[in-house]
């Protein structure tokens, strides 16, 4: 096919080219008269900038010379930063910035170069004061707006701004980073020189004068939205002592590396795709583990989505620990109400990589552990906070082939045998106590009464022989009252979890603890490592039970001077109430041996669900209640009856982690107990008049007892 041949006018040719030049003359004109005129418009932009400064920020800022270098860069001296009543932020002694043209006549201003040689910027934390309040503060002001702009809108302009600030070339020599923290703890960053130079950069950064030196090298295309960047140290590992001081965190590592591959709009979403990784990173930090974590070679290739209302980690990103992987998705919806969500899942793999994949002392009871098999995990998380008892959780370890073929540091198996059990308080070992026949006061699950064996179960977990460690429908629930209460009110924890919590684990509360029992639980109950019977006959007897009470060997005669097999209903349930909190077992009689009032709504509740499950028979009367007496010679322990004593005072073993399921609260009521709430229970029958003391201290019960034990003896002697 042929087009035909259009012909134009040469008027309108001529015309054009007339209108053409006349446009050039003019942006030329324009040009030149703006090029003369550049020196008197920078002034006046410097001064605007001054007294923009000073009206809306409270800052002195003063520039000593300012004047145009080439066509588009500012260079600048003596520059001055300084907050009213507050210490100087910034001291620049010369600086030229660049700016590139093109970008410019649409608004953007993307730097095209810096040169900076000595300077310095210091943050200094006095109390709750710093000298970059003025800054947040202005931002937080800024922020407010009555068009409220797309989660996905603010990200993308936020990272904009960003790579519009790396320029092109880039030349700093001597310029400090300081962080004065209280003249107490801080931090020296001494940038001795930084280039960036057709996209490489290359640094050499001294920090805390001579304690290391540190290189930040890679490759940026801020124009592609690329950037790879890694840092090191010279000799040594990477180390942030202001951590340490501060927080009493000790990290280091020998290399982290960031990348970002790519970011842009897809779907109205904004995603950010890149990688992170890290060699030899080593944690210290009690609450985490009680020594040091070791991280050999950990990375994520990760998705990062940004939409509306909301910031996710998609589920194509992966984690990579040595030769194990796994897939997170995470997911905060900020509105209309806050929703928290959170996928795991780990493809089958082989067991002995994913045991290996675990951090160097995260697991120190199962280091050397040899195994064969193949393993697959999947973790289901979703809790919408207006809607916090529709919580969804679900957790599944699934093994193919799986045996462990050695033990590590520990053997999950000991408890077949008999062995000796240290109890701890307060990280001091007790005394050490045999498990076994040898011990007189160990009893075998046979010559137990049922009276205690099914309070026990009913009140502390009633699918023991049922599940297989774990209750997702009581973690479900504890994830609900916690996140009501806004702080850990109930657990979720078994008998079996706290059974390995107490033979094979450190009494230390740390989160590597929490994951360990977790891991052990699992291999001790899906290898059937160990029978539910004597778990349970373990359990019972080494559960504290009082000050210095261990087993229920030696709490029965302790409080009632029978044996197990002796123990009437009564007794069961009040040796099941007790056992969430030991140490007040005491407090909770009479001075004449029975019961206070407040336990009968528990006898009921407790007698009923094991009456309605077959295990006792139905009584009107509490079921026991009135029956249970303390053995007469503790009975001059008790405190009088008109004395207030605050139970909640007096510490027992409560892990602070994660609750035992079924731990009283201040009320000391049926229903705190079970649903963990605060108010108290109104049909408590209450026979002593109502007192409102203070709290007394350990010391000050402890003087009333032994004032009430003198009385008595004087009487006694009378």
């Amino acid at each position: 096919m042929q087009l035909s041949k259009i012909n134009i006018p040469k008027k309108y040719i001529k015309i054009a080219t007339w209108v053409l030049t006349i446009i050039l003359v003019l942006l030329g004109t324009g040009g030149v008269i703006a090029y003369n005129k550049r020196d008197a418009f920078l002034k006046k932009a410097i001064a605007k900038a001054i007294e923009k400064a000073d009206h809306d920020y409270g800052v002195d800022l003063k520039i000593g010379k300012a004047g145009f270098s080439g066509l588009s860069a500012v260079h600048m001296t003596n520059i001055s930063v300084v907050p009213k009543d507050r210490d100087t932020l910034a001291n620049i002694q010369d600086i030229t910035v660049g700016v590139k043209i093109f970008p410019l006549i649409f608004g953007k201003v993307k730097l095209s170069e810096i040169n900076l040689n000595n300077g310095d910027f210091t943050v200094v934390m006095r109390d709750t004061l710093t000298n970059i309040d003025f800054f947040l503060k202005r931002k937080k002001k800024d922020s407010v707006s009555t068009h409220k702009l797309a989660l996905s809108d603010i990200a993308s302009n936020l990272l904009n701004q960003v790579l519009y600030k790396i320029p092109d070339n880039m030349k700093i020599n001597n310029f400090m980073m300081r962080l004065n923290d209280n003249d107490t703890a801080g931090v020296k960053f001494l940038t001795k020189s930084a280039t960036i130079e057709d996209g490489k950069l290359s640094s050499t950064i001294l920090v805390n004068d001579t304690a290391a030196t540190w290189h930040v090298n890679g490759k940026l295309n801020p124009g592609s939205r690329k950037l790879n960047v890694m840092l090191f140290a010279e000799d040594k590992k990477v180390e942030l002592p202001y951590l340490e001081n501060k927080l009493h965190t000790k990290i280091n590592f020998d290399t982290v590396r960031t990348e970002m591959k790519q970011a842009g709009f897809s779907g109205g979403d904004y995603k950010i795709s890149g990688s992170w990784s890290i060699k030899n990173l080593l944690i210290n930090q009690k609450r985490i583990s009680d020594g040091d974590i070791i991280v050999p070679d950990a990375k994520i290739e990760a998705d990062m989505i940004v939409g509306d209302n909301f910031l996710c980690l998609d589920s194509s990103s992966t984690v990579f620990l040595q030769n194990a992987t796994i897939h997170p998705y995470l997911k905060y919806t900020l509105s209309p109400h806050k929703i928290y969500e959170m996928k795991l899942n780990a493809e089958e793999q082989d067991a002995q990589q994913i045991l290996d994949a675990f951090p160097q002392g995260l697991f120190e009871s199962l280091e050397g552990m040899k195994v064969q098999g193949r393993l697959r995990y999947n973790l289901d998380f979703y809790l919408d906070s207006s809607m916090p008892d529709s919580v969804r959780f679900s957790s599944a370890l699934t093994p193919t082939n799986f045996k462990i073929l050695k033990w590590g540091k520990t053997d999950l198996q000991k408890i077949n045998h008999d062995f000796i059990y240290t109890p701890y308080e307060y990280g001091k070992p007790m005394r050490d106590i045999m498990i076994g026949p040898s011990n007189p006061n160990f009893t075998r699950l046979d010559a137990i009464s049922p009276n205690f064996k099914n309070a026990l179960l009913t009140s502390e977990d009633p699918s023991f022989f049922r599940h297989n460690g774990f209750v997702e429908q009581s973690i479900r629930n504890s994830i609900a009252v916690n996140f009501k209460e806004k702080k850990f009110k109930r657990g979720g924890s078994t008998i079996s979890m706290q059974l390995v919590k107490n033979v094979f684990l450190s009494r230390k509360k740390t989160l590597a603890r929490k994951a360990e029992e977790i891991l052990i639980v699992w291999l001790i109950e899906n290898n059937k490592l160990v029978s539910k019977q004597r778990m349970l006959e373990v359990y019972f007897n080494i559960i504290e039970m009082g000050n210095n009470v261990y087993g229920i060997g030696e709490a029965s005669r302790y409080y009632f001077g029978k044996t197990p097999a002796e123990l009437s209903l009564g007794e069961g349930i009040f040796l099941a109430n007790i056992v969430p909190k030991p140490k007040v077992a005491l407090f909770k009689f009479m001075s004449d041996g029975s019961l206070k009032p407040y336990l009968i709504p528990y006898f009921k509740f407790i007698g009923g669900t094991m009456a309605r499950r077959g295990l006792a028979m139905p009584d009107s009367s509490a079921y026991g209640f009135y029956d249970v007496r303390l053995r007469e010679g503790l009975r001059k322990y008790l405190a009088p009856d008109t004395v207030a004593i605050d139970t909640n005072a007096i510490s027992g073993d409560d892990d602070d982690l994660m609750p035992p399921k079924g731990m009283q609260d201040q009320a000391k009521s049926l229903f705190d107990k079970l649903f963990g709430g605060s108010k108290k229970d109104t049909s408590t029958v209450k026979t002593q008049p109502v007192r409102i003391d203070t709290p007394k201290t350990k010391k000050q019960m402890r003087q009333e007892r032994r004032e009430e034990r003198r009385r008595q003896k004087e009487n006694g002697n009378g």
